[in-house]
């Protein structure tokens, strides 16, 4: 066909899909189906963007688009977020049904997994039944084959009526096979029958609408959406179709009088009815197609004994956790140190390459000792950390693991009336509490997603590790595995905070019995070494250090004027020092850290430069060849082992960076929701602070 193409590809805001607006003679397509079929990976594929994608359901939260130019065409694609049927019960679900149903798209293309395509057909047979243009992509051949699966692709396209194509979106440039699929013509001829007291609704209220200019399938599909949907949703539908107030209101009642006629029969309700239909219609759609040449591998099932076991599970989670602390502290030494003399080196350059033009000090001293050497200070400290820790996260990740994390701790949060899905946005939490608190869309219950919002700054993020790091190895640890000991024992006193504070969140503010959780555990894949490091250390630590960056660089030249810019007997950074200087010291730490705490609000990552510029007497940060001579400031100006601990504690437990904020408030709408979320965190250090400090003076 001699396709080409040329990416032109841009995210979308996280808002609702619908509103996306497509240029002239430009095709629209969405890319809808199950979670973790790899929608994202297709829409990687085609547009050449990098679409975050995880062997685990729920990393799609928010839709993306982008282009394909095929020749002189250009299609605009949408990646959806996963759903299991039209039945909305999530919010990333109700984005994807919303889309399907009101987005204009030209075509749906429907992503299946080809080796469960009977579970993933109760979304292609609802979306054929609506009189969606679709074509189906049977995706992921490759792992059907490896447990002696074979799909028979001609068959099922005789069967369906819509073009269906088979390939394994990982593997090179085999998303492309669906652009030929899109320009063939179908006509779907699959439709569900359901039990006779709905038929006979169906009927009635298809008369009813018929004769109001609806086609009988856009009234049978408005039918089925009274009885299983939201009447938001609904009343939204109804005035897409262009279905008049009266009719809309006596659909309603037709059905009502049908759920309340079936609900009065033991065992019976409306949305169970047409669940079970339309499960019926996938497997007979499924029946035959599927066959199995008796080369299953059993291997998976005996690994998820052991890494899910009541026994090992948790023994092995740790593990695992300590294995990549303690790579990220050994091999971060070297380089951060190495880096460290780098920008030292590149400071003096710049500073004598300004005075022998004959700038004035002032401005040079500005550049240097305030916008340079911050700048240093964060990459050389946060880069070697996070290009060890992203790779190693994002494989586990891509081996299917996290969702065995959150397998493991499903318990623990049911039993503090929580959901087990929150594990997950804890995980994301480790990268960024910002995606951690979008992640939490993926829990079903607003009660159970409230929680998870309110503490999943209970994480340290990739800009507070390294900040642990250099003040354990410091203070506490003189050996690699050592501070990573200790730092796995301070990740997982968070993960038990998290849930205490679940716990007492679900008996008092937010009281509620803990929804159902219906965990679907990924295949364990080969990872793509190629893909994880280009995902890990372009799309996570790039991208996080140039935020860090581009924060640190201003907040370093305001710095160095508060600290170099007289006000009264000292300067304005002494001042602010010592008007938090009290309630710093009731804590166990002093001024200068809680201000350093709260200047460093924009980015966590600026903290110990900040503190480290209060105290150096000449206004300017101190210019640190290794962790020792940071330690010898620092215990100059009164930092003793409890100041370290309270301050490794405080780091963990206090108000979220403002981008996180600003992102609980958007996910809530709710000032008092976001409030609660930088006050739980910030009492709980307090609180912990106050008493280290106590019984530090009691023994």
């Amino acid at each position: 066909m001699g396709l080409s193409r040329t990416s032109t590809g841009r995210k979308a805001a996280e808002t609702d899909l619908p509103g996306i607006g497509k240029e002239r003679n430009e095709r629209l397509i969405a890319l809808a189906g199950n979670p973790n079929v790899g929608k994202s990976t297709v829409f990687n594929g085609l547009t050449g963007m990098k679409q975050h994608t995880g062997n685990w359901t729920g990393k799609t939260v928010a839709g993306a688009v982008g282009r394909c130019r095929v020749k002189e065409k250009t299609i605009l694609f949408a990646d959806l977020p996963g759903c299991y049927s039209l039945n909305a019960r999530s919010a990333e679900e109700s984005v994807a049904r919303d889309f399907i149903c009101f987005g204009g798209a030209d075509r749906i293309a429907v992503v299946c997994d080809a080796s469960c395509l009977e579970r993933n057909f109760l979304l292609v047979m609802q979306i054929l039944e609506a009189g969606g243009d679709a074509v189906v992509c049977v995706n992921l051949a490759d792992e059907a084959e490896k447990k002696g699966l074979t799909v028979d692709i001609a068959a099922l396209t005789a069967r369906l009526g819509v073009p269906v194509v088979s390939m394994s979106a990982r593997k090179g440039k085999e998303a492309f096979r669906l652009l030929p699929a899109l320009e063939e013509p179908g006509e779907a001829r699959v439709s569900i029958r359901y039990c006779p007291d709905i038929e006979h609704y169906i009927t009635d209220v298809s008369a009813l609408l018929c004769g109001g200019g609806q086609t009988r399938r856009e009234a049978r599909f408005f039918a089925l959406r009274l009885l299983d949907s939201d009447p938001e949703f609904t009343g939204r539908l109804a005035r897409h179709l262009g279905i008049s107030d009266e009719d809309y209101g006596t659909s309603r009642t037709l059905a009502a009088r049908l759920r309340e006629a079936l609900e009065g029969q033991p065992g019976r309700s409306a949305v169970d009815e047409i669940a079970e239909a339309t499960a019926e219609a996938a497997a007979m759609a499924t029946e035959g197609i599927v066959r199995q040449s008796g080369r299953r591998k059993a291997g998976q099932s005996r690994l998820d004994r052991l890494l899910t076991g009541r026994v090992t599970g948790f023994p092995i989670m740790l593990l695992m956790l300590l294995c990549i602390l303690w790579l990220t502290v050994r091999g971060a030494n070297y380089p951060s140190a190495l880096l460290s003399e780098l920008f030292a080196s590149f400071e003096e350059a710049v500073r004598g390459l300004l005075l022998g033009i004959g700038l004035p000090r002032f401005p040079v001293d500005l550049l240097c000792e305030g916008v340079i050497r911050v700048t240093g200070w964060v990459i050389s400290v946060m880069l070697p950390p996070m290009a060890i820790f992203f790779p190693l996260f994002t494989l586990l990740e891509d081996m299917g693991y996290l969702p065995r994390v959150a397998f493991n701790l499903d318990r623990c949060f049911k039993k503090c009336s929580a959901c087990g899905k929150q594990a997950l946005t804890m995980c994301m939490g480790f990268g960024c509490n910002a995606a951690g608190a979008v992640g939490c869309r993926i829990i079903d219950s607003p009660r159970e997603r409230l929680i998870a919002l309110l503490t999943n700054s209970f994480m340290p993020c990739n800009g507070r590790f390294p900040m642990l790091i250099a003040v354990i190895s410091m203070f506490f640890a003189s050996s690699g595995i050592l501070s990573a000991g200790i730092l796995t024992l301070l990740i997982l006193f968070a993960v038990l905070m998290t849930l205490l504070v679940s716990k007492l969140l679900s008996m008092t503010v937010l009281k509620g019995i803990p929804s159902s959780f219906t965990l679907e555990l990924p295949p364990y894949r080969t990872p793509q070494l190629g893909r994880v490091l280009i995902r890990s250390v372009l799309d996570r630590t790039v991208f996080v250090l140039g935020r860090a960056a581009a924060v640190a660089a201003p907040t370093g030249l305001v710095l160095w004027l508060l600290a170099n810019l007289p006000f009264g007997e000292g300067t304005m950074l002494s001042a602010l020092s010592g008007l938090l200087d009290a309630p710093g010291r009731l804590m166990g730490l002093d001024g200068v850290i809680l201000l350093a705490f709260l200047l460093g609000m924009p980015a966590n990552e600026i903290v110990i430069p900040i503190i480290m510029m209060c105290y150096t007497a000449n206004g300017s940060l101190v210019e640190y060849t290794s962790l020792g001579a940071l330690r010898q400031l620092l215990t100059d100006n009164g930092w003793t082992a409890v100041t370290a601990l309270n301050m490794v504690l405080f780091t963990v437990f206090h108000w979220p960076c403002s981008t996180t904020i600003l992102t609980i408030r958007k996910e809530t709408g709710s000032l008092g929701a976001t409030a609660a979320a930088v006050l739980i965190p910030t009492a709980i250090g307090f609180l912990l602070c106050c008493t280290v400090r106590l019984l530090s003076l009691l023994f």
